[in-house]
This record gives C-alpha cells, sequence and structure tokens, in this order.
C-alpha cells in the first residue's frame, strides 16, 4: 500500500512500520487534535476471512482492557476496499527492541519495564485474554506529561496472536516467537497466563543478563528447552525468580504474573521507578496533518520517490538530556560529525562517522552468485579497508538476488569471538546477524543479511573500532523502492 492521504477520517503523516499481515502509519486525530497510529490489514489477506477476523479480534481483545499498561484502541473501521483499521494509542518513543539498539537496560530500569509489562499482561489475563507473544518488539513506550516533566510509560502492543483463555484451554494454533515461547504453547497444548509468564520471565532474562535465556531456532526446539546458563549477575535472589518462572513445568512457575513480578521487586530491592524519563524528545509537528500529493484513500501517491525508508532507526534524533538522573531513562550520547551517504541509484542510505567517508564507492556491485548489477555503496577510513591484509573502518551495503535467507553470515576466523545468531523481524523484514569482536584492525565485525522481499536481500557489513558506533552505522541503514 503507497503512502495515503486519509484513512477514514484520519489525515496519515507517514508509514511507522510493516508487517506480514498489516501496515501501521502515524496519522492524526483532528477532533482530539492528538497523534494516532492507525494498523491497516495488508492488501494480499483481505480476501482471507481467518486472518481478518484474528484482526479485527486484536482489536476486540484490546478494547476490553482498561490499563495504562495495553495499548489503547480508540475506534475502528473499514476502507473503501473493506479492508479493517484499527485507530490506537501512538507509541513515541518506540520499542523496547528499538531501545536495546541504544543501549543496554539499567537494572532498575529492566525492573521498571517488566513491572509495568506484567501490569499489562495482569490486565489481559483479567479480562480472559492471552498475549502469547512477549518479545521486545512487542513492548511499546509512550509519553506521558506531568508537572515534573514527561514519563515513559510501558505497554504490551500486538496481539496479533492474541486468544481468549476459554479458546486457549483447548488445542490451539502453534504459534510465538522461538526464543521468548513457553513450550507448552510450541507444543500446540492448551494455554493458560503462565505461558505469558515464561515469555515474560525470559525477556527479564535478558535484560539483566544481556543475553538471551535460549537459542531456539524453531518452535520445536523451545518444546523442550536446555535450562539457561547461568546469568553471571550479582544478584542469586533475582536469578533463582526468574529460572522458576523459566520452569519447563508450568506447575513449578509462579501462580500469577503479578506473583513471579513481585517476588522479583522484592529480590531486587523492594523498588521501582514509576516514572522514568523520556528519552526521544516531543515532536512538535506530530499534531499537523500530512500535505496531499494527489492521493486518495487507498491511491498511489503521485509525487516522491516511491515507497518510504525501510528499518529507519528510530532513536537517531535523540537529544542528550540532562544528567542525574539517577534511575531513570536519561542517555548520554557522545556527539560526533556524521555524514549521510547513497548508492549511484539512490536505493541505499547509510550515515557513517564523518572519518569514513574518506573512500566511498557509490556504484552497484555484481554479486558472485549472479551476474546482473545491484545497488551497493561502501565507505570507509581509506582505500582497502575492507581488505584481509589492511582492514580499517567502514561499511559495505549491498542487494543480492535471494528469496530466502541463507544458513549462515559470512564468517570471520581470524576474530577472537563470534556471537549467537540473531534472528529477528523489523517492520516485517527477516533478518539474521552475527557479531564478531576481537578482531584484526578494527575490533568489531558486525555481519546481517536481510530478507527485503521475495527476491531480494540485504547484505550488510560494519566494521568498527567499537560496538557503539557499529550499532549507530547498523541501523543507519535505509532502502528505497525495493
Amino acid at each position: 500500500m503507497s503512502a495515503p492521504s486519509r484513512l477514514g477520517r484520519y489525515p496519515v503523516r507517514r508509514r511507522i512500520g510493516s508487517g506480514a499481515f498489516a501496515t501501521v502509519w502515524l496519522a492524526y486525530d483532528e477532533h482530539l487534535d492528538s497523534p494516532v497510529a492507525i494498523k491497516v490489514l495488508a492488501e494480499n489477506w483481505a480476501g482471507d476471512l481467518h486472518v481478518r477476523q484474528r484482526f479485527i479480534e486484536e482489536g476486540r481483545f484490546l478494547r476490553k482492557v482498561e490499563s495504562p499498561h495495553v495499548v489503547s484502541v480508540y475506534d475502528a473501521g473499514e476502507l473503501a476496499d473493506d479492508r479493517p483499521y484499527l485507530v490506537m494509542a501512538y507509541a513515541d518513543q518506540g520499542t523496547l527492541a528499538d531501545r536495546l539498539e541504544l543501549s543496554a537496560l539499567e537494572p532498575l530500569q529492566a525492573l521498571t519495564v517488566l513491572t509495568q509489562v506484567g501490569q499489562g499482561l495482569s490486565a489481559l489475563h483479567d479480562r480472559g485474554v492471552l498475549h502469547r507473544d512477549v518479545k521486545p518488539a512487542n513492548v511499546l513506550f509512550r509519553s506521558v506529561e506531568h508537572a515534573h516533566g514527561s514519563q515513559v510509560v510501558a505497554m504490551v502492543g500486538d496481539l496479533g496472536l492474541g486468544k481468549a483463555m476459554d479458546m486457549s484451554s483447548r488445542l490451539t494454533m502453534v504459534g510465538g516467537t522461538p526464543t521468548y515461547v513457553a513450550p507448552e504453547q510450541a507444543l500446540g497444548e492448551g494455554l493458560d497466563p503462565r505461558a505469558d509468564q515464561f515469555s515474560l520471565a525470559a525477556l527479564g532474562y535478558y535484560l539483566l543478563a544481556g543475553r538471551q535465556p535460549f537459542d531456539h531456532a524453531s518452535l520445536a526446539a523451545a518444546a523442550s528447552p536446555t535450562p539457561p546458563p547461568p546469568m553471571d549477575i550479582d544478584n542469586p535472589g533475582a536469578e533463582a525468580v526468574l529460572l522458576k518462572a523459566l520452569s519447563q513445568d508450568r506447575e513449578d512457575r509462579y501462580d500469577d504474573v503479578a506473583s513471579f513480578t513481585a517476588a522479583l521487586v522484592e529480590a531486587m530491592g523492594g523498588h521501582v521507578d514509576d516514572a522514568p524519563e523520556a528519552w526521544i524528545p516531543a515532536d512538535p509537528d506530530l499534531t499537523r496533518p500530512a500535505p496531499t500529493e494527489g492521493t486518495d484513500e487507498v491511491g498511489e501517491t503521485t509525487t516522491g520517490r516511491g515507497r518510504g525508508p525501510r528499518w529507519p532507526w528510530l532513536v537517531a534524533a535523540v537529544a542528550v538530556l540532562a544528567a542525574g538522573a539517577g534511575g531513570g531513562w536519561a542517555i548520554e550520547r557522545t556527539t560526533t560529525s556524521d555524514r549521510t551517504v547513497e548508492d549511484r541509484t539512490g536505493t541505499i542510505v547509510v550515515t557513517v562517522p564523518e572519518s569514513w567517508t574518506t573512500r566511498v564507492d557509490p556504484d552497484q556491485w555484481t554479486p558472485i552468485d549472479g551476474k546482473q548489477a545491484q545497488p551497493s555503496i561502501a565507505a570507509g577510513t581509506r582505500a582497502g579497508w575492507n581488505t584481509a591484509s589492511d582492514p580499517g573502518q567502514g561499511v559495505f551495503v549491498g542487494i543480492l538476488t535471494g528469496d530466502k535467507l541463507p544458513t549462515r553470515v559470512p564468517q570471520h576466523r581470524d576474530c577472537a569471538t563470534a556471537g549467537t545468531l540473531i534472528r529477528d523481524q523489523k517492520d516485517g523484514d527477516e533478518s539474521m546477524t552475527v557479531v564478531f569482536s576481537g578482531c584484526p584492525g578494527p575490533d568489531v565485525t558486525i555481519e546481517r543479511v536481510v530478507q527485503l522481499n521475495a527476491s531480494q536481500l540485504l547484505w550488510v557489513q560494519v566494521r568498527s573500532n567499537d560496538r557503539g558506533t557499529a550499532n549507530r552505522v547498523l541501523d543507519s541503514v535505509q532502502t528505497f523502492g525495493v
């Protein structure tokens, strides 16, 4: 779906993201003078009655719950082509996945997120709804204005897999994210709130230990997990609480999510920061409708360069907030001189440190496995920065043909360590990433491959002296028109 000017009565500003079943747009409620997020069923699923019903059920599930920690649904409707849409609260502070790209959370910050998400899950459970897909991408943050400033609230979102408990008590459709899914859910057994408790505990393990408790590549692997490795944190009480909630047998877990989070709070000192500070400054233009550019409700855009950017780094514009925020969310970021470069065709854009633009090559490349030239961009600190003999800092981004992700990313055997293969999905694009450290020359090398569409992949290689710069460059990559 190309950018519409309106969805129902709501003027549209821009696309927030898209997935396999829906696209989410940032829009503007003219009546209430407020930004809203509008989730629209994808065109290719409009005729599938089962998917359509699941989409509508998500809105009904969310509407049942009155909680500041569950994404609110304000309105619903249908477009002229009969596709349903949901008008929801706008998460102006992004997702937990976005936040973790910026930096790890401090223990008190992590505890705040887990407690608030737990409150959201408990609210769903009280109304007879299971979430079934708790993970960083489905934890959203919004800012709320108070007398003492803007504060962040964590919310549970995306109930695409949500089920009423009376339905989940019987054999149900297998689904969920392998790293976080409970064993009984991976087996397709009847579910109760302890499945969401398991997923929340897996999230807690990740936030406090800095690594995932499991490395499941499939739901089949999640059905019989091995015990998580030691967390290596200086709090055996908190680790014991998390491991109890991660028990393979649900009978060994806590009775409910509230009992689990209460035990975790107690183990971590009995205090939660209920009002963490916002880390992304408010956008004063959010309540301005987008200019109409010859589009109708579901029409094609008549101006511009095609579809919007893919996987933008949400927090690229983060300002340095006031120091001394204690356990809050203030982030200090070193300012650097950056430059944005793009390939010759205008398909790929990436932002790099100024020193990485000593050598920029915007010309197309010909992948080894094909004869057709494809868009690519390379930028580095000197000529030959990406050679094995004299490596330097830089980034290469190139498109290649492929209908599925490869089984592995390029390897770097000269590096001291290779991180765990991370499989993820962002804005509907599946990806695989490996971080190598202790490498000759620049210490860090990151390899990422992304499935852009049904026939194209995107390969990204970043070499950097430090992980923070590598992450920022990696997540600044955008593609247009593909």
